[in-house]
């Protein structure tokens, strides 16, 4: 509300009469805030009042005092300081309270209450500071757009090189409301210049802290929704931290129900490709207040890092939802944005909608069910959200609207002539564009945009639509097939315009007809054998499903194989019952660990002495791992030695840092390994492999399996035949099969 102005003399923000107005805008029970604007801009703002007085619904109101804004559409308030543009407060319809828990910043400066984004970041090589978060506060506020449809608000910062550790980023972060929306919307555009030096990014955030005497009920999906503990039986002496701190095992919950149970933010973590909408819903507090939630829905997948099967945190105890642009959980430092010295750089994260929406029949004898009808209705709107993109309203030139887009159309088959003597549609396959690299980087790629698309159409065909201008690769992967697929030409997208490739051809790495395979090649290691979990470490929500998000699994692996390391039959073991999802060391002292071994017993009719068999192993995930592999009794790599084929040893390099193991997953980031065995090696009737893991300083380490497949020596593919067809139909179910 204008309270009163003034005219100055020229300068900054004169009108055209080389003239400004200091205008003094006030807000009931808060004190008068002064702005300087064109006489033009106050002018507009006295229309916009009177307009949105006198208009139905009031339209969008904002209110800029001297340390705060307000946005305002009748349906949501959003308070944000000004200039840094932290939201403090969020209250909905007419709920008197604040939405979410904001306490300022901790004795340390890092913000982590209210809703904000921060970053973590450090100096490029050995022996700099690691880990450096910023909050990433704004030090100059501006109005983009303001009109009774829609206010748009700014709060930049500018990388200052005259602060050692100020991060080396521009970063503009807005926040939009439109009218009659029941939310708003948060975006951020962070830039590099290119005479600035170097730094690396590990981690990019949006986050809400929500009011804890209000939320209590979680929801992420259809089938990870459940009641929460306070964050407060997670501190002592209500709690005890287990193997790291993120779990917690509750020994004395304020609510009887949870204690016994294992508290970790990772149990609830999802794929970038099924994270669309997640929150919490606040039950009713009293006869004043109705339930309520808040959800944070992702309306595309384009600006997050990883594509579709990175794994991130989503909704966890808190109350607490965030949005992760940016995160090494599940990959490691290869996914790291690493922002070179000279590089011109720049990314648009976002719009996310933050939705807010109440139960359409408020009767607490309802129960939980309208907490179901509140989850239903998030979804509807997600998917309405989904069916906007790329969204029109944003103000930024830097976000790209639909008629700066393009689109790729093409047919993915598939060729393998040991399974078909006609190339396949490689239907299911998830199709992508990601920046130019080499078949599989878009899993680590983190400083561009993605666009995904899964194929559905029986034939193959394929359309990624509303895609950015620029220069990609084409990148997939089949479900039922090992391998990266990638179009060797560099694709340029234009605006307005389709690129249609045709018909495209993905050979899976293939040398000769398979002898036996164990598991299913979909880049997940869920099919294998998963524990129970130990009875003092659980989370009863996932007792019958998902089990392998249970805390501790690592530890039964000992449980169940005390003695030894069990052999799997090929032709008799089944991976569902025989196989443990997860190659873990054994625990066999206070603070030892100790290398565990797969022993795979298999039959060979015949033996070509002078041909290569090949031992495909794929791996789901890996954490700081080394595979020793041996074929019918090779001597053991001692010491320093190296892998020795002709003797039926192998070895690989050091790999993987996704920690999934720990972090409740059933894949990280998928690899594959490539093992050729002399056939002199081999003998008819019985031989055994044996794969192990041998590093073993750290309970942690490990891999998880996709999939294992022996093939025999090269010779000309013929049509598939009617077994063949049995085994792709049943594949799924059969454990490992045998060949003949």
């Amino acid at each position: 509300m204008v309270a009163g102005w003034r005219r100055g003399g020229s300068g900054a923000g004169a009108d055209s009469g080389g003239h400004y107005l200091t205008v003094l805008i006030t807000r009931s029970g808060a004190p008068a805030a002064t702005v300087i604007m064109s006489t033009a801009a106050v002018l507009m703002i006295l229309q916009l009042f009177a307009a949105a007085a006198g208009a139905p619904g009031g339209g969008v109101l904002l209110h800029v005092e001297s340390h705060q804004v307000v946005l305002d559409n009748g349906v949501v308030q959003v308070w944000v300081s000004k200039p840094q543009g932290q939201i403090t407060a969020v209250r909905y319809g007419d709920d008197p309270g604040n939405l979410l828990h904001f306490t300022g910043r901790s004795a340390t400066g890092v913000m982590n209450s209210g809703g904000y984004w921060d970053l973590i970041w450090n100096f490029p090589g050995p022996g700099r500071p690691e880990g450096m978060t910023d909050v990433l506060d704004g030090t100059e506020f501006e109005v983009v757009s303001w009109s009774e449809e829609q206010v748009e608000v700014s709060f930049r910062s500018t990388y200052d090189p005259s602060r050692q550790d100020s991060v080396r980023l521009n970063v503009d972060k807005r926040l939009v409301m439109l009218r009659g929306s029941s939310g708003f919307y948060c975006y951020a555009i962070l830039e590099h210049a290119s005479e600035w030096p170097a730094l690396n990014v590990s981690q990019v955030r949006l986050a809400f802290k929500l009011n804890p005497t209000r939320f209590n009920y979680m929801a992420v999906s259809d089938g990870i929704q459940r009641y929460m503990p306070a964050a407060a039986d997670r501190d002592a002496p209500r709690g005890t931290p287990l193997a790291y701190q993120e779990a917690v095992l509750l020994v004395n919950a304020s609510e009887p129900r949870f204690t016994g149970e294992v508290d970790d933010k990772y149990q609830y973590s999802l794929d970038n490709k099924d994270n669309h909408v997640h929150g919490w819903i606040a039950a009713a507090g009293d006869a004043t207040t109705v339930p309520m939630g808040f959800w944070i829905i992702t309306p595309s997948n384009e600006f997050k890092s990883g594509g579709p099967t990175k794994r991130e945190l989503t909704s966890h105890i808190g109350p607490t939802s965030v949005t992760m642009f940016l995160g090494t959980h599940y990959v490691g430092d290869d996914i790291v944005a690493k922002i070179n010295a000279g590089e011109q750089w720049k990314k648009v994260l976002g719009p996310m909608f933050i939705y807010l929406n109440s139960s359409p029949n408020p009767n607490p004898k309802r129960g939980d069910f309208q907490f179901h009808d509140m989850w239903k209705d998030a979804k509807a709107q997600a998917k309405a959200e989904v069916s906007k993109w790329p969204y029109s309203f944003p103000v930024s030139p830097d976000f790209h609207k639909a008629v700066e887009r393009g689109s790729v159309t093409g047919r993915l088959l598939v060729r393998d002539r040991y399974v078909s003597g006609n190339d396949m549609p490689a239907r299911l396959a998830y199709v992508g564009l990601a920046a130019p690299g080499q078949p599989g980087s878009w899993a680590t790629e983190s400083k561009g945009y993605q666009f995904w698309t899964r194929v559905w159409a029986s034939n193959g065909s394929f359309a990624i639509g509303d895609v950015r201008a620029g220069e990609y690769n084409l990148y997939g992967w089949v479900p039922g097939f090992l391998g990266d697929y990638m179009y060797g030409t560099t694709i340029t997208v234009a605006s307005c315009n389709n690129v249609s490739l045709g018909d495209l051809v993905f050979e899976p790495p293939r040398s000769g007809r398979t002898l036996w395979e164990i598991g299913v090649p979909d880049r997940s290691a869920a099919e294998f054998f998963i524990p129970v979990p130990n009875p003092r470490n659980v989370n009863k929500l996932f007792l019958t499903k998902d089990r392998y998000r249970q805390y501790g699994l690592w530890e039964r692996y000992a449980d169940l194989y005390p003695a030894g390391d069990p052999i799997f039959t090929v032709g008799e073991s089944h991976h569902s019952k025989d196989w443990f999802f997860a190659h873990v060391t054994r625990h066999v002292g206070t603070d030892e660990e100790a290398s565990t071994a797969r022993h795979i017993r298999f039959d060979l009719a015949s033996v070509v002495t002078h041909g290569i068999y090949t031992l495909r192993v794929a791996l789901s995930a890996a954490h700081y791992s080394r595979l020793e592999l041996r074929v019918n009794g090779a001597p053991a790599a001692a010491g320093d030695r190296q892998s020795a084929p002709s003797m039926g040893l192998f070895m690989t390099p050091k790999f993987g840092d996704s920690n999934a193991i720990a972090r409740h997953a059933e894949h990280g980031t998928w690899r594959s390994f490539e093992f050729k065995i002399e056939g002199r090696l081999l003998a008819v009737g019985e031989n055994n492999i044996n794969i192990t893991q041998a590093r073993a300083f750290n309970k942690f380490l490990g891999v998880m399996y996709d999939y294992l497949r022996l093939e025999a020596p090269g010779s000309h593919a013929t049509s598939m035949n009617i077994w063949s067809w049995f085994v792709i139909l049943f594949q799924c179910t059969t454990g490992a099969l045998l060949f003949l």
